[in-house]
Formats: C-alpha cells, sequence, structure tokens
C-alpha cells in the first residue's frame, strides 16, 4: 500500500471511530477496570473488561480527549474482543512497541486489526501518548484481573 493511502486510510478510520466511537460505555459486570490519565492533555480512558475462561468476551471504554485518543480506543475495543488474555497482552506489547520505534513483523502488526493504521501516528511524538493511552488501560487492567 502506498504512502499516500495509507494515510488516506488513517485519516478516514481515525475520523470514523472518533466520531462514531464503538464499545464507549461503562460496564457494570466487568471483571477489570483500569483508569489512565495523561497530564500533559488531559486525555483520560477508562477500559472496561469482561473476562471469562482466559478469553476477553466484552471490553468497553470511557473518558474524555482528542480524536486520536478515542479513536484508538474505539479500535482497541473491536482488535481485543474475542481474544484470550494472552492474545491481548501480546497486542499491547506491539502496539507499545511500535510507539517507541521498535520492529515488528507484517504478520505481528496485522494481529491489530485496524488499529495498525494508527501507527501512522507515530510520526508525531506529541501525540503518541494519545494513541497508547488506552493499550496501556488495557494491559494494566488484564495485569491485575482476578
Amino acid at each position: 500500500m502506498g504512502l499516500n493511502n495509507l494515510r488516506t486510510l488513517y485519516q478516514a478510520l481515525v475520523l470514523d471511530h472518533a466520531s462514531h466511537p464503538r464499545n464507549k460505555k461503562g460496564m457494570k459486570e466487568a471483571t477489570a477496570m483500569q483508569t489512565v490519565h495523561n497530564p500533559s492533555c488531559g486525555d483520560t480512558v477508562n477500559i472496561f473488561v469482561k473476562v471469562q475462561n482466559e478469553k476477553i468476551v466484552d471490553v468497553s471504554f470511557t473518558g474524555s480527549g482528542c480524536k486520536i485518543s478515542k479513536a484508538s480506543a474505539s479500535m482497541l475495543t473491536q482488535s481485543v474482543k474475542d481474544k484470550s488474555v494472552s492474545e491481548a497482552l501480546e497486542m499491547t506489547k506491539i502496539f507499545s512497541d511500535l510507539a517507541i520505534g521498535k520492529e515488528h513483523t507484517s504478520d505481528e502488526i496485522e494481529k491489530l486489526g485496524d488499529a495498525a493504521v494508527l501507527t501512522q501516528v507515530m510520526q508525531f511524538p506529541a501525540r503518541i501518548k494519545c494513541a497508547t493511552i488506552s493499550w496501556w488501560a488495557l494491559e494494566q487492567a488484564l495485569l491485575k484481573k482476578g
């Protein structure tokens, strides 16, 4: 895929998920929840996860933040639902690694689903935390569950 096509896809997906976030709601029956706040920009994300038999059966988020933060949380919920806890933790590691410039194979990046397009934001260091805040919250929630 050419760079212009990737940028167009990135913009379309981010705008769609920011304007129409998926799974943006609280969850009373969550088995784990984590809030992460970024004091440098004011973004706050609350991640709710319902895990049964080591599988994520439901995931949602609430909070406030910029378009990238909201879009990333929305894409995250779609990417990890129905995954095992270990698969989701692997995804959070891949996403975080990409944010700090570590390389991964295309197969590994593909595991992120639509969220893979957010790797484009890594070109703008000031926006990296916006894209990663929900992934950090998910990782923390999954590591402390149970």
